[in-house]
């Protein structure tokens, strides 16, 4: 069982920009909110939430394929595998649990903080990216090594920091002075001058393996990677709401790096089509790789503009199962994802945001752009999913607001599974609405008490259902 809810936290509370901070304290504390429950429970609601962004979950999600095999079947391979791993460090064995509603999800509960670990003389310097991938159990890749005291060697016991200030140069050789956070003890595989002396591109291989790190979690990289997929339990939710049938099409307008994408394939049990949407080729190249390892067939990936994606000159080809490139003539998508770039501020562990408010403000007006296209290329009768991983208003809530009162067609609509919270006041939504709507909040409070912990210790998320409905 994690141990989040009653030990103290080595970490420092997250590092805002002043008036993004209180931005998002207007979204917990808006007038509607305040009348409903205080001032003084708002605020603590507030605070609770940016005290628990700098640590990791409560769990480690993996969700599993199963296309191929059962959950049962992935389960018992991969907790013999973790005993093997925790039986060479002589550590406990953590427990792999199925989780008691989602089909196709496995929990591994995090443990710690582990507070009187002892500082080593020798020391690791790393970016906020790297520090938040070692608190959910990665190793340090040697690419992800900035700093190392001038004496590393090979086999030597370190202390990993991290830069929370991004400010320490690659390369750096003394202890690190300013800004940093300790975040475990590990093994160095390369030295100082192995990590050093060539350029950080042709780097390759683990820095340093974490023996020792501050919260528990089991490192997973390339583990079982044709069964398993770690993603964040509310992001899972987000799949199972939208439901895909096999033999159905489906469109994931903002597709990388296929978390999803890979999901709502399994959920169709391959049959069917998926199109995923990214700006990117590279991106589009990971969501492919994703699929290809998960033995998955019926994903089509392309590098486009998800706003872009309806015409009503396209014409799609005859053959059920191969859609061809975007885009796309209206009424062609049985159900649509818009799981839309956000601000993301609801991701766990943050060890630092630099966002300006003029770049938080930006998302919205960003997200819109997608709906026109989501909604045309959607069956009517058929199903849109919004979801994001942010926690502010604007972005939730009054998008919400915005596409019930923009596309008349759309009809708001209760959720299943229900696994987070209701939605915030501070918009026109009723109440009603709010029920449908499910937030997840990192606070955790908002679930019942019946509700599994795994579903109380997430990142922030937020999710919305729609039903096209005739005009």
């Amino acid at each position: 069982m994690s141990s989040f809810s009653t030990s103290p936290a080595p970490l420092p509370r997250l590092s805002l920009d002043p008036d993004v901070e209180n931005h998002i304290k207007k979204t917990y504390c808006n007038s509607q909110v305040v009348a409903a429950i205080g001032k003084e429970e708002a605020e603590r609601r507030f605070h609770s939430t940016i005290d628990r962004l700098s640590l990791p979950p409560g769990y480690t999600t993996v969700r599993v394929c199963t296309v191929s095999r059962t959950r049962d079947l992935i389960r018992e391979e991969l907790q013999q595998l973790l005993k093997k791993e925790y039986t060479k460090k002589a550590a406990p064995c953590p427990p792999v649990e199925p989780h008691p509603v989602l089909s196709d999800v496995l929990l591994i509960p995090t443990t710690g903080p582990h507070p009187n670990l002892q500082h080593h003389t020798k020391e690791i310097m790393v970016d906020i990216y790297c520090g938040a991938a070692i608190l959910r159990g990665a190793h340090i890749f040697a690419p992800g090594v900035l700093g190392a005291t001038a004496d590393v060697q090979a086999g030597d016991q370190v202390s990993v920091y991290v830069d929370v200030e991004g400010k320490c140069l690659r390369g750096f050789q003394k202890p690190y002075s300013g800004p940093r956070v300790f975040v475990g003890n590990g093994v160095a595989r390369m030295s100082r001058d192995d990590i050093f002396s060539v350029a950080q591109e042709q780097l390759s291989g683990i820095g340093v393996e974490m023996t020792s790190p501050l919260y528990g979690c089991p490192p997973l990289n390339d583990v079982m990677s044709d069964s398993i997929f770690l993603q964040n339990l509310p992001s899972t939710v987000a799949g199972h709401v939208l439901d895909p049938q096999p033999g159905e099409r489906v469109l994931d307008m903002c597709a990388a790096p296929g978390g999803k994408t890979t999901h709502l394939a399994t959920l169709m049990n391959n049959q069917g089509t998926v199109i995923a949407f990214d700006k990117s080729q590279g991106k589009v190249d990971k969501v492919m790789a994703n699929a290809r390892r998960l033995g998955l067939t019926c994903i089509q990936a392309y590098m486009f503009d998800g706003g872009k994606s309806a015409s009503e000159a396209a014409v799609c080809e005859k053959d059920e199962t191969s859609l061809g490139a975007p885009p796309y003539p209206p009424n062609t998508f049985d159900r649509v994802l818009v799981d839309a770039p956000c601000s993301a501020l609801g991701q766990r562990p943050a060890l630092g945001n630099k966002m300006k408010l003029k770049t938080l403000k930006s998302y919205p007006s960003y997200q819109r752009r997608l709906f026109p296209a989501a909604v045309q290329v959607l069956k009517t009768g058929c199903t849109l999913v919004y979801s994001t991983c942010t926690l502010t208003l604007e972005e939730n809530e009054g998008q919400v607001e915005w596409l019930l009162n923009t596309f008349p067609c759309l009809e708001l609509v209760p959720q299943t599974p229900y696994l987070g919270g209701p939605g915030l006041s501070g918009t026109s939504l009723t109440q009603d609405q709010l029920q449908m709507l499910q937030r997840f909040e990192p606070w955790g409070d908002n679930r019942g008490e019946n509700s599994h912990p795994s579903d109380r210790d997430t990142i922030g998320f937020f999710i919305a259902k729609f039903i096209k409905r005739a005009r």
